[in-house]
């Protein structure tokens, strides 16, 4: 889901530009955020390049890590974001909650 346009816009609500191959660059909630896709196991792991553009040309890309682990009820994402710039901390950990957790859950449990 994360990885198909129509399906990422649809539990976020925002168009993205993303794809399954590593390589491919990125682009989400009108470019606020950015980066490429570095490394894909279907159904497994994904491995991203990430940046608000928000953030001071010299800050580094932090790198988002999400591992797909299957559970006796389902599944579950685990997700590590590295190098995320210091001022935007808490900012980032919110958005993760707000525009990906929280949506994502809502969007899985109405199409069971």
């Amino acid at each position: 889901m994360y990885l198909d346009e129509a399906q990422h816009a649809a539990f976020t609500g925002a168009l993205v530009t993303i794809a399954l191959q590593a390589g491919a660059a990125f682009r989400a909630f009108d470019g606020m955020l950015s980066g490429t896709i570095l490394h894909v196991v279907p159904r497994r792991l994904i491995v991203q390049s990430w940046r608000a553009a928000h953030w001071p040309d010299a800050a580094i890309d932090s790198t988002l890590i999400l591992t797909f682990v299957a559970e006796d009820r389902g599944g579950r994402i685990e997700l590590v974001h590295v190098n995320v710039a210091d001022h935007d901390f808490a900012r980032v950990s919110e958005g993760w909650h707000k525009y990906y957790w929280a949506s994502w859950r809502a969007y899985l449990t109405a199409n069971r």
